[in-house]
């Protein structure tokens, strides 16, 4: 049966190990490489090398950076007293580009979810809880995502910093702008009449 040459089946089978690129996918991924565009084969294979070498985890928060802090660690005009616990890096650029957050972040890179075999030990939960004994944090936001493991990671988080006596809030959840009500599911529904808020009628 004839296939693919070697080379790019491995490059088919690279491809196909990200997330949410499937077999077809990634194989139509390769041979546009390959076969319709050579020069962005070859930028692609330098920033991959690039940003394999050169890109690592903040010191401080694990965000990504290139150096030993972030860009944020480095901000001193941020709010150290107040943090933003998210759970990948992807979730603190979301935040970054409403551009109303001014503290600081703390990125977990998991969420606990004991089904899954993923526990406390699998998220950066020691460096937090580091980080709130020495620096001067009084609220910290736990904005995981609204699912059954977010909600239980933002609890089991929570639970702790009460321990220490560090206030813990969640962002407000509830029907998005330009949502109808009669498509809302019925948790939406509660957390938004849960954190309703005064209209301002002036």
């Amino acid at each position: 049966m004839l296939s693919f040459p070697p080379a790019l089946q491995r490059l088919i089978k690279e491809l196909s190990k990200l997330p949410s690129v499937g077999e077809k996918t990634a194989t139509r991924l390769a041979y546009h490489l390959v076969a319709n565009d050579r020069d962005l084969a070859r930028s692609l294979g330098e920033a991959l090398q690039s940003a394999g070498q050169q890109v690592r985890l903040c010191g401080r928060c694990f965000f990504l950076s290139e150096d030993e802090l972030c860009t944020i660690c480095k901000n001193t005009a941020r709010d150290g007293s107040v943090l933003c616990v998210v759970e990948k890096p992807v979730d603190l650029v979301a935040i970054e580009r409403v551009g109303e957050f001014k503290g600081t972040y703390h990125v977990l890179h998991g969420l606990w979810a004991p089904l899954r075999g993923q526990g406390p030990e699998s998220m950066r939960l020691k460096e937090l809880m580091a980080r709130v004994k020495v620096e001067p944090i009084r609220e910290v936001i736990i904005a995981t995502s609204a699912t059954v493991e977010g909600d239980a990671t933002a609890l089991y988080v929570g639970r702790m910093l009460a321990e220490v006596g560090i206030s813990a809030t969640r962002p407000a959840q509830g029907i998005p702008k330009g949502g109808e009500l009669e498509y809302a599911d019925d948790v939406t529904l509660s957390r938004a009449f849960a954190a309703r808020s005064i209209l301002p009628i002036s």
